[in-house]
Order: C-alpha cells, then structure tokens, then sequence
C-alpha cells in the first residue's frame, strides 16, 4: 500500500485500488487524531464501530473479544486474495462467508465427493445469482438436505479455520441484528472454534512438511499395509495406485482437506505410502484450452508492460482482480500464479477445469480471462494517456472477437 500524504490545500490523492472500493459516496469523519482517521460512508444504519490490523491484534484475542462481551454483528476480515465475514449473535459466531473460491458452498460439496463439476456447474447456470446454488442442487435432486446442511456447516467452520493462516490483514465490525434464518448450527461454541483453529493451523504445518504440495500424487510403496479400519483402507486403496493427487484423493474418498491430511500424514509416517511430484507432461495445456490463454496472455503481457512503470502497485491491484472475480470465473483462475511480466500460469487452469466436458471447460476459461481482461482495460485506462489506452483497448476488443471465434460464439 502506498503511504498517503495531504497536500498544500489538505487533500489526500487515493491509489486506484482504495478509490475502487470506495466509489463515489459520501462519508464522514467518525474519529480522528493526530494518528488516524476513521471515515464511515453517510448515510449508514450500521456505520463501522471498531477496526485495526490483524499483527498487531492476534486473531484468538479479537474473536475473544466478541465472545466475551456477547457482541452482536459483522465482523469483516481484509485479506490477501479475499475477504471473510462471521456474523456474531451475543457473542457465538453463528454464520460466515467468504469470497475465497475454495469456500464457496459448491466447491465445499465438490470437495466432499458430493457432485461432480459437470453437475456443479450446470447448477450454477442455473442459479446465477437467482435463487440460491444449495436449493438447485436439491431441486435437483443432485445432492440431499441433509447433505447440503453438513455441507453448509463444514463451510461456515472452514472460513473460520482457514482465517488462522493468516498473518496479515484487515478488519472492521459493524453492530447489526443478525437474520435467525441464515444461522448455522456449529459442531462447537466459538472458544472451542478458537482453540480447535490453533490446534489445526499447527498440525497442519506438520504434516504439510511431509505431504509438501496438495497437487502431489501419493503413491504405494513395497511395504505391507495389513489389516486397516474400514476408512483406511479405502483411504489406501484408492491412495496406492498413484494416479490421483492429494486433492482428488481427499474427495474420492469423501474427506475435508484437514481429515485427510492428518489421515495421509500417518500412512506416509508409517512407511506406507510416499509423495511424488506430478510429471511434467500430466499439467500441459494445449488444444483450444492453449490457444485461448496463448491469445488472453498476449494482451495481459502487453498492458502489463505499459501500466506497470506507471502504476508500481499495478501487480496487486490484478491479484485484487483474480481475488474479486464472481463465481465461477473466481474457481476458474482459483491460485493461479501471476508471472512476473503479466502473464498466467495455466498449470493450476489445468487443474481447475478438470472433470468439465470440452465445451464447459472452452467457454469458462474464455469467460473468466475475459472478465479479468476488462478490469485491466479500465485499469490501462486510468494509468495512461488516451494515445497509449486506445491501442490496446482496440486490441483487447480484437482479442475478445477472436476467441470467440474459436470457441463458436461469432455470433454473440
């Protein structure tokens, strides 16, 4: 972030991404000294009553705090790549949300083995932003009630677990009275969410450092496994053959990340199975699937090259992009690596589009780097002279006629 300092006449001049966020409404001073301001957007039902920086705030204490003093309302965590909410009912965090493409509630059921990506994201066309993705999956008949309300609670207790990674980061909370409706039942009360999220981030530090990468493949060794409870041995069984990664390994048989890296960790302890790195040839992408980032790449080097000497932040501000990018375009680019002269790294696409038919796949992927192609052109834009822009403007346009081409959409 950039250091901000008032000029001769008292204005401050706000980095692009700030101004992003904060659009165009009017706000009012709530506090101040002579070591910070706090603004809170006018008019507001629910203004900011407290926020600060995790680092200096440690993450148990503040979660503490609004237990301890039975506080009611949001909770609003900034972070790197995303943002999380928990809503706070006297104290009990009894909902979360999260703009993190793995937390969202498909990819929770994915996840779990309980529906198949073609199936997942079928349903999200049909949902789009209508009607809830939960109740067209069930309508469906895709998964059950029952199915979804574990799901819906493993979600809310993975955003809270999942925030303990974090070092860094923002927060702010607003008083509000929580809907009854949209809570969540949870498996513990909110001390015990704490004291199970330090005792996950520790162990999972531990088996991390042998599992080393969770788009690894395990694989069987000569070693005899004998007798194994029920879970461990489908556990095995579909672990020994070495075709599927750790990812696809925990669904397949069903499994939370956490459970089944514990479960790994103990088979790779006791000599039984080992980790292997995914062979080169196994991550390509080529076909259509290439030729679409080959094109997108081409226009997201160019502007990098242009808007980044202007702009330093101007690589945060692209990961901010990938960050905010709505369903399902955000599972698509899902911890995609941005190069260091603008470009994607399509080994992690690769992974991502995995189990959607051909067609799916094109037109997702052609979808998604079209949106992040027009958050950059706004940001070109913004950072450059009219002379610079429109020449790539009129590129990116070109670009977006020609994939669609490629992907049957001339007539869109």
């Amino acid at each position: 972030m950039e250091f901000l300092k008032p000029d001769s006449r008292g204005q401050l001049v706000l980095p692009p991404e700030v101004a992003r966020q904060l659009g165009n409404e009017p706000f009012d001073v709530q506090s101040i000294s002579s070591r910070h301001l706090l603004l809170n957007r006018v008019p507001d039902e629910t203004p900011v009553t407290m926020c600060g920086v995790l680092g200096e705030i440690a993450l148990p204490d503040l979660l503490s705090f609004f237990n301890m003093f039975r506080r009611t309302g949001i909770l609003t965590f900034e972070l790197k790549g995303g943002r999380k909410t928990l809503f706070f009912q006297k104290g009990e965090v009894v909902s979360a949300a999260s703009t993190f493409a793995h937390e969202d509630l498909g990819e929770i059921l994915h996840a779990l083995g309980k529906v198949e990506s073609n199936v997942l994201q079928s349903a999200r066309q049909v949902s789009a932003g209508k009607m809830p993705l939960g109740k067209v999956l069930v309508e469906r008949g895709e998964v059950s009630a029952q199915d979804l309300w574990m799901a819906a609670r493993s979600q809310v207790e993975a955003i809270i677990y999942h925030l303990f990674s974090f070092e860094r980061g923002s927060f702010y909370y607003r008083p509000y009275a929580i809907n009854q409706e949209k809570s969540v039942r949870l498996s513990m009360n909110t001390q015990n969410l704490i004291m199970e999220g330090l005792r996950r981030q520790d162990e999972r530090a531990l088996f991390m450092r042998r599992v080393v990468s969770l788009d690894h493949l395990p694989a069987g060794t000569d070693k005899a496994a004998g007798d194994l409870p029920p879970l461990e041995s489908k556990f095995y069984q579909h672990a020994r053959s070495g075709t599927l990664n750790t990812r696809d390994l925990f669904r397949k048989v069903g499994l939370q990340e956490f459970e089944g890296l514990r479960l790994l960790y103990g088979f790779l302890d006791r000599g039984l199975l080992t980790m292997q790195e995914v062979p080169d040839t196994a991550i390509e992408m080529d076909g259509d699937l290439g030729q679409i980032l080959t094109v997108y790449n081409g226009v997201f080097k160019a502007i990098y090259a242009k808007v980044a000497p202007r702009h330093s932040g101007f690589a945060e501000e692209v990961r901010a992009f990938l960050g905010d990018l709505p369903q399902p375009f955000s599972f698509v680019l899902r911890d995609v690596v941005l190069c260091e002269d603008g470009q994607l790294d399509g080994t992690r696409i690769v992974a991502n589009l995995a189990g959607l038919d051909a067609v799916d796949r094109k037109k997702l992927l052609a979808d998604a780097l079209g949106e992040l192609v027009f958050m950059e052109s706004m940001a070109a834009r913004r950072e450059l002279d009219a002379s610079q822009a429109q020449p790539l403007v009129a590129r990116v346009q070109e670009i977006v006629a020609r994939v669609k081409r490629l992907i049957g959409r001339a007539e869109e």
